[in-house]
């Protein structure tokens, strides 16, 4: 009979709660959760009713709830900036581990998470979701399987959509460097991640420019105001909160449990909740005002120690939708995006394989990815099957990102990623 094993999150709200924390208690055969952590009251009693945690097993401060070991696995899924410093404790406490990403932006913190785990022997997993979603599976198949021949370079494209760069990386949590990773490793590190899985080797050297063009005061329009909800042209322009939030959220049908409008009201979503958020909360600041100083596109080069190379380019201008990716072979290409993957082998006629996520991890994010992911956390703790995405090859992606954000800074200078 399989473990039932036990679970303590920190961050008990979008991803950590709404996210992992439902895909858990819906496998009640392999997940118990027994305790919680969040800032927000409102949050934490939510997610505790609906896990069923008792009350005396909830916390608002994060130092009570790493006084002791709570559960057998801790997810946490906390503000960028807290990933180190938490990840670190529950590796002393002798926890399995389910880390959200990205898990810093400095090689130091890198560093010395992979010296306390070597001194703790801990499991864990980052949430690098992408390598488990159906459709990067099929993609990496395509690859190991030589369809292609020998890889040799990939094209990487992450449409980041207008409303989506508005939401999280211009009025949302990751605006600012002060309170997260610059963006190159706060939204790509999916990306990044993806790249250097395909390449199969560490990243030699890497150049990268980019920077934020748009989202800001000077590029404010004519009469526009400080606030979308009292804005001239609130029902004009596109990055509008109330064309965003309002007109969105009831052009999918007023949804009581929806990203990202959960984002901005908890749940239930209302209209009249969703009004007051954009009439009083970071949420219906106009774009151009806010105080946000990340990229809004970017441009990456890598060149991997095999010989492989590969571009990833981040942008914020355009309808989003799901990344585009093309992977070039001696003997074909593959091109990929957010509803099939188009086989060209040479001399060959063309193939279109569906990549349609179907089954039971159809209700979840990323492809299927996310519960597919929680299923591989439950293989890494049982220790059944070994597992894709351990702290060691999740750091290797993140110093890729560390590095192109310091040639970014530097003008495009191209750097050498470990040494």
């Amino acid at each position: 009979m399989s473990k039932t094993f036990t679970v303590a999150i920190i961050g008990a709200g979008a991803r950590g709660g709404k996210v992992y924390g439902r895909l858990m208690h819906r496998s009640p055969e392999r997940y118990r959760i027994t305790h919680l952590c969040d800032s927000d009251r409102d949050v934490l009693d939510g997610a505790g009713t609906e896990f069923e945690v008792p009350a005396e097993n909830r916390y608002t401060d994060s130092q009570a709830f790493f006084a002791e070991r709570r559960a057998d696995v801790v997810v946490i899924a906390t503000p960028d900036k807290y990933h180190v410093e938490h990840c670190l404790k529950a590796m002393e406490l002798g926890y399995d581990i389910l880390c959200e990403k990205p898990l810093t932006d400095r090689i130091d913190e890198c560093e010395a998470l992979l010296a306390t785990q070597k001194k703790y022997g801990n499991k864990i997993l980052v949430c690098h979701v992408l390598r488990y979603a159906a459709a990067y599976l099929e993609l990496k198949n395509i690859i190991d399987s030589g369809k292609i021949g020998k890889l040799v370079s990939m094209d990487w494209i992450e449409p980041v959509g207008y409303w989506h760069q508005a939401h999280s990386f211009v009025r949302g949590n990751w605006r600012n460097t002060k309170d997260s990773a610059p963006m190159i490793i706060a939204k790509c590190c999916h990306d990044l991640d993806m790249i250097q899985h395909y390449a199969g080797a560490r990243c030699k050297s890497v150049s990268s420019v980019g920077d934020l063009t748009f989202f800001k005061s000077e590029c404010a329009p004519e009469g526009s105001t400080k606030r979308c909800c009292d804005c001239p042209l609130k029902d004009s322009c596109p990055y509008s909160a109330y064309r965003i939030y309002i007109e969105g959220w009831k052009a999918k049908n007023r949804p009581e449990n929806y990203w990202p409008y959960n984002v901005l009201t908890g749940e239930p979503v209302t209209e009249e909740k969703l009004l007051k958020a954009i009439e009083k909360g970071p949420y219906g600041r106009c774009v151009f005002r806010c105080d946000n100083n990340v990229v809004d596109h970017q441009t990456v080069q890598m060149l991997f120690e095999n010989g492989i190379t590969a571009t990833l380019q981040m942008n914020a201008f355009n309808l989003g939708g799901g990344r585009k990716v093309t992977v070039f072979g001696t003997y074909g290409e593959a091109y990929m995006d957010s509803k099939n993957i188009v086989l060209n082998v040479f001399g060959q006629p063309t193939e279109i394989i569906d990549t349609k996520v179907k089954g039971k991890h159809l209700d979840y994010a990323h492809g299927g990815g996310d519960a597919r992911m929680i299923d591989a956390l439950y293989d890494m703790v049982s220790g059944e099957k070994p597992l894709e995405t351990a702290l060691a090859q999740s750091i290797e992606s993140h110093l890729i990102g560390i590095k192109a954000e310091q040639s970014r800074l530097a003008g495009g200078k191209t750097l050498s990623v470990h040494e």
